[in-house]
């Protein structure tokens, strides 16, 4: 099986957030896991806001830890074009066409995205 980390998932797994649980702890540390190129870009939208504070070497930290780099494709634009708006957050939009399109499960707590037809695997206790 292979995964896509959704953007809360990422900052909970490099901040080692308690919420996170075992099995996703284990599977972000010993599989294959995708990192879109949406989740940097929201994150740095996150932090111009205000919403995080992030240290000077975070770039440097996200780049080392070992993710498959998915890029944003055409395709992946045609997938959201077919998605229902059940879910307004574009980047999350984003991630769910991605994970269909590219057959992946998404490790996100976000309970909205359930409603899409995408696999999930829940990160949280």
């Amino acid at each position: 099986m292979n995964y896509l980390i959704d953007t809360h998932v990422l900052l909970w797994w490099l901040t080692d957030d308690k919420r996170l649980n075992e099995k996703a702890r284990n599977i972000l540390t010993e599989k294959p896991v995708w990192c879109s190129v949406v989740t940097p870009w929201e994150i740095a939208i996150k932090e111009k806001l205000g919403k995080i504070c992030l240290p000077d070497s975070f770039d440097e930290v996200l780049k080392g830890a070992g993710f498959i780099w998915l890029d944003l494709t055409f395709k992946h634009i045609q997938e959201l074009r077919q998605l229902p708006l059940l879910h307004k957050d574009p980047f999350d939009r984003l991630l769910i066409a991605q994970a269909l399109h590219e057959e992946l499960t998404l490790i996100t707590s976000d309970q909205q995205i359930q409603d899409y037809n995408v696999p999930i695997l829940r990160p949280h206790c």
